[in-house]
């Protein structure tokens, strides 16, 4: 009769501890440090938490109070305490015209911003799957040069290209016949015409330099996933004689859809909150006709005079709302999987 050796031989005629030694060598771990085992995960988990607290959950906490209260220069300055004012914020800033123009001007862009991205970076994403390795690789690198982008620098490019007079686009727009693209009314020519100063093109343009720098993380993101799809159901599909959008919609999709649903709820969060590109193509807060929520916050609190507690609102409901679609979106996704 042989008896349980703690030990295991090795290929190489050595031997390696077993599962029940590298158990109750844990076990003798946790007793040393005073812990049960099952806790020590959890304080592993303890310093990304408290670093998560001080640098997000902390900063909200106090941005939720400051809505409530009525915040100035005075305050700033520490000669006068804040005023509780309860939803005095809310209500001012619901009864303000601008608020809802920006809500307008928000959920358009994002709902132009969020579906022109998926769709471009879709297709780069199985166009980069379709070609060969070093050609891939080379796209790859091409498209996240503009995805590191900093938002500001995103900005300054994308406003030097649609400037009136030396813009790339006005030049490049008077090259094109006159039936696919035609001068303004009274205008003989492209040059000259001012994109960033009326609403409608401003968010054209704040729509293209979105687009062209977020476009990169959905396609790497598409071709990850498509490297998982096996290629066995792609043969059995050319088998069948199924045609390249047939094949798209009933296997791609499909097989792709926890990605589409991450990055679906990402480009919604990222464009309803973009500040940074919409400040410098519009040269700071100047034109309130084509404000989003983000740029009327910042206006609200920082423009003379201060108005910290009213912009601290409108940024609370514009969490909220983000928080309403993100959990929306993702209980419809949930149960169409349990379907």
């Amino acid at each position: 009769m042989t008896t349980a050796n703690p030990t295991t031989v090795a290929r190489d005629g050595g031997s390696s501890p077993g599962p029940g030694h590298r158990r109750r060598k844990e076990t003798g771990r946790a007793r040393a440090s005073g812990l049960p085992a099952w806790s020590i995960p959890y304080v592993l988990l303890v310093p990304g938490l408290l670093v998560i607290a001080g640098l997000l959950l902390y900063p909200m906490f106090q941005l939720a109070v400051m809505a409530f209260q009525k915040v100035g220069l005075a305050q700033i300055r520490g000669t006068r305490p804040a005023e509780w004012v309860g939803l005095e914020n809310f209500e001012k800033i619901l009864a303000n015209d601008i608020f809802w123009s920006a809500l307008r001007n928000t959920v358009a862009f994002a709902f132009v911003a969020v579906s022109l991205t998926l769709v471009v970076g879709t297709a780069v994403g199985v166009l980069l799957h379709r070609l060969g390795r070093r050609m891939s690789l080379f796209v790859v690198i091409g498209c996240m040069f503009a995805w590191a982008v900093p938002p500001v620098a995103q900005g300054v490019i994308w406003r030097s290209l649609f400037d009136a007079e030396a813009g790339i686009v006005n030049w490049a727009l008077d090259l094109l016949p006159d039936w696919l693209a035609a001068p303004p009314d009274g205008q003989s020519s492209w040059v000259g015409t001012p994109w960033l100063n009326d609403t409608l093109p401003l968010y054209i343009a704040l729509v293209v330099c979105v687009v062209w720098a977020g476009f990169p993380f959905i396609a790497v993101s598409v071709l990850a996933g498509l490297k998982g799809i096996p290629a066995e159901l792609y043969e059995a599909a050319r088998v069948d004689g199924s045609g390249a959008w047939r094949t798209f919609t009933k296997i791609t999709l499909p097989m792709l859809k926890p990605v589409f649903a991450v990055l679906t709820v990402l480009s919604i969060i990222w464009d309803f909150k973009v500040f940074s590109q919409l400040y410098v193509l519009m040269n700071g807060p100047t034109n309130r006709d084509g404000f989003n929520l983000s740029m009327y916050a910042v206006a609200e609190a920082f423009k003379p005079p201060q108005k910290l507690g009213s912009g601290a609102a409108i940024s609370v409901v514009l969490t909220i709302i983000l928080l309403v679609i993100t959990v929306v979106y993702v209980r419809q996704i949930v149960k169409q999987e349990e379907m």
